[in-house]
């Protein structure tokens, strides 16, 4: 498995409307825009840092998994992303490796990614993501 960088970290809110005031208002980071993914219950708002980002999560339903995330641990960094040159190979070698993963296979996640959970009992508590995009 090839890790390229860390793609984004993600940051579950309340309020994207009310995060943007601290990540754009108070740091300066520019908004890059915000997209709903249906199948996941949230909206997302990107933040360039770098060669990386700052995502915003904001639940769209009260039980999408953000809203529950949020209900269990309150807002903060729900989880890391790391960009991988071809991420069906990179799942192949973690269940080779016997690693607990939520996806099987990759989905299709905000700006057109291809997506994979790992569970965070294999990770010592932090949910990864790992994404590739062409």
């Amino acid at each position: 498995m090839k890790i390229l960088k860390i793609d984004h970290l993600g940051i579950a809110v309340n309020s994207i409307e009310d995060g943007k005031d601290f990540w754009s208002g108070v740091l300066g980071l520019n908004f890059e825009g915000a997209e709903t993914v249906a199948e996941q219950k949230v909206t997302t708002a990107f933040f360039p840092v770098g060669e990386s980002e700052v995502e915003l999560l904001e639940s769209t339903a009260p039980d999408g998994p953000v809203a529950k995330y949020i209900e269990k641990r309150g807002q903060g960094i729900q989880h890391v992303a790391f960009r991988v040159e071809n991420i069906e190979e990179a799942l192949a070698e973690l269940k080779e490796k016997g690693v607990k993963l939520i996806d099987q296979e990759p989905r299709i996640g905000a700006g057109g990614a291809k997506i994979a959970f790992l569970h965070p009992k294999a990770t010592a508590g932090v949910l990864v993501e790992l994404c590739q995009r062409d």
